[in-house]
């Protein structure tokens, strides 16, 4: 695999109607770079947001949610 931090734009994309902001993908981060973002959304919960840099496109924020779509990893070369 070619080194994920040259990856330009590599980031994770949360639905905040899917999200229920349980934070494992924040622990889960190994760059932490996404947080539970400090309002409240339209259901009353804190999601999960992506910091806007840093992220090396590894999945494993992916693969820690339980929710199914709630997050995407979005890699543009």
């Amino acid at each position: 695999m070619a080194s994920a931090e040259k990856k330009n734009g590599t980031h994770p994309v949360i639905d905040e109607t899917v999200c229920k902001g349980c934070g494992r993908c924040v622990a889960a981060c190994p760059k932490q770079v996404l947080r539970l973002r400090e309002r409240l959304s339209c259901r009353g919960i804190k999601p999960a947001e992506y910091a806007g840099a840093g992220c090396v496109g590894c999945n494993i924020c992916f693969y820690n949610c339980p929710e199914p779509y709630a997050i995407e990893v979005h890699t543009e070369e």
